[in-house]
């Protein structure tokens, strides 16, 4: 029997992380991944036209840049081939009748723009990102930090030591704020609300959801920081640069290991695995799941007994909105119909605005195809040429407001399948219905497409049995099912209540991203 110290399920950032920060402490680290490639939801394959790199899913990483797991093991991951690719104009909107506003990497630049827009705006957004400057070292302590910990507590008695008790009561209070009272009380430019209405979404939630304003600031402050970088090459090169790290620490890395189930010991502790082919591993310190919920009680440990607890949280526990992604290879850049200056916009959003936003991520949660999706568009190849043959474009386009289920159609024009299931003929009409608003908007469209690649949420589960509905979010991000209650109510960081057994990835704190937040937490502290 095979023997690790630990043994992970999953390979996706959070895994990587957690086994890169384990070999780092000497220990041996078996990661194991049931698809033919690592990665979870970052993948790079030439799925349109040859020569063409697409980043399939995610793509973007600024999450990772500015993560705590970065700063640790960022030299160790460069030295084995990493290299990022900016643009000094992260983000933009862009509205139908062509208004726009972006977003640039300089505040001087950003506050002109946005007075131009409104006079007033460009201050106001200065002001708001000095006060979240205020507040970055608690805010990213909390969502970065293990809540359940000593550590939390003192970030908590310093700042109500601070704040003083009433202050922390009202910080908090401003925290939990929706995104649309906030734009609306914050911003006068149409422009400027829709510039971050769609952020929301990013984060598994709405505009009026709670705490949504606050994600809004922490994107801002983030993205004019840090940018909006992509992996040079493809994401898969980050992927080749931590399997190197990790077997250079000694750590194995198995694919089409497909584990269907976790071993516990005679006291009831974690003590491996049996993989579907009959082979068993064994773990002397730990075993470490990357995976939801349902995944790791109902299939991997579906024979042990669990406490009541564990069962409530499993039937309350419920999935986000579905996501949809589409790929298209072009002869030549886009040229966008309202200024040169979209075509370096590395993400993009097209939408009416904040209103707009709203209607669609509205649509999507009862179940209705968007009839004006919130679309957002990456031009990858603005910052790295190398993902396409000379000359040549990708679009990469993320729909962040897809039903899982179809109930219907919100603009009444495509039938609603039967079981409300996805199927090949759905996809590609609605994708015909995104593609009407790109057409739209670039004066040289149907001269320049090669071809196109459309991934509905079912496709999307299918490549990640984790994106359960399509749900990349590993779950709903509502507050009662995050923060101190993610996964459960009941849940302590990242323990279960099987010994040794531990659960990181999205549907854990610190949630959904490419931070490697859930990974970095628990390989810091185990030993």
């Amino acid at each position: 029997m095979a023997e690790a110290d630990f043994i992970i399920i999953g390979s996706g950032i959070n895994a990587l992380v957690a086994a890169a920060l384990l070999g780092r402490k000497g220990r041996k680290v078996t990661l194991l991944e049931r698809n033919a490639e690592i990665g979870g939801c970052l993948r790079t394959e030439e799925i349109t036209v040859p020569g063409y790199r697409h980043d399939v899913m995610a793509t973007t990483m600024v999450l990772f840049l500015t993560s705590p797991a970065f700063a640790v093991l960022g030299k160790d991951l460069e030295a084995w081939g990493l290299e990022f690719c900016h643009s000094p104009t992260p983000t933009g909107v862009l509205r139908p009748d062509g208004s726009h506003a972006i977003l640039s990497m300089e505040r001087g630049r950003n506050i002109a723009h946005f007075d131009a827009l409104a006079p007033g705006d460009g201050a106001a957004f200065d002001r708001e990102m000095g006060r979240f400057a205020g507040n970055a070292g608690f805010v990213f302590g909390l969502l970065g930090g293990n809540l359940w910990s000593s550590g939390t507590a003192r970030l908590l008695a310093r700042e109500a030591w601070k704040r003083g008790l009433r202050g922390l009561l009202a910080f908090f209070g401003d925290a939990l704020a929706p995104a649309r009272g906030y734009l609306e009380t914050t911003y006068r430019a149409e422009e400027l609300k829709a510039l971050w209405a769609p952020w929301a979404l990013h984060c598994g939630l709405g505009p009026e959801s709670s705490y949504s304003a606050e994600m809004t600031r922490v994107i801002g402050f983030a993205i004019e920081a840090a940018g909006c970088p992509i992996v040079k090459g493809g994401a898969a090169n980050l992927l080749r640069a931590f399997e190197r790290l990790i077997r250079d620490q000694s750590g194995e890395i198995l694919r089409d290991a497909d584990v269907e189930r976790i071993d516990l010991d005679a006291s009831g502790r974690a003590s491996g695995v049996r993989l579907g082919n009959g082979r068993q591993l064994r773990a002397t310190r730990g075993v470490i799941a990357s995976v939801t919920p349902h995944q790791l009680y109902d299939r991997l440990l579906a024979d042990a007994a669990r406490p009541p607890a564990v069962s409530e949280g499993l039937a309350a526990y419920r999935y986000g909105k579905g996501n949809m992604q589409i790929h298209y290879a072009l002869k030549a850049p886009p040229r966008w119909r309202d200024g040169e200056d979209l075509a370096k916009v590395a993400l993009l959003h097209l939408t009416p605005g904040l209103d707009g936003v709203s209607r669609s991520a509205n649509e999507a949660e009862r179940g209705l195809l968007p009839a004006e999706p919130t679309v957002c568009v990456g031009q990858p190849t603005a910052l790295d040429p190398s993902r396409a043959p000379e000359g040549g474009a990708i679009l990469w386009l993320q729909l962040p407001d897809t039903p899982r289920r179809i109930k219907g159609d919100a603009a009444g024009q495509l039938d609603r399948p039967e079981d409300g299931r996805w199927t090949e003929a759905l996809r590609e009409a609605f994708a015909d219905r995104v593609e009407a608003m790109l057409r739209h908007h670039i004066e040289n469209f149907d001269e320049i497409v090669l071809a196109r690649r459309a991934y509905s949420p079912a496709d999307l589960e299918a490549m990640n049995i984790n994106l359960v509905g399509g749900d990349p979010y590993g779950g709903f991000c509502g507050l009662d099912q995050f923060f101190l209650w993610r996964p459960f109510k009941t849940s302590v960081n990242h323990k279960t209540h099987v010994p040794g057994l531990y659960h990181i990835g999205a549907s854990t704190h610190p949630g959904p991203g490419l931070a490697g937040g859930s990974g970095y937490l628990l390989g810091s502290s185990l030993k």
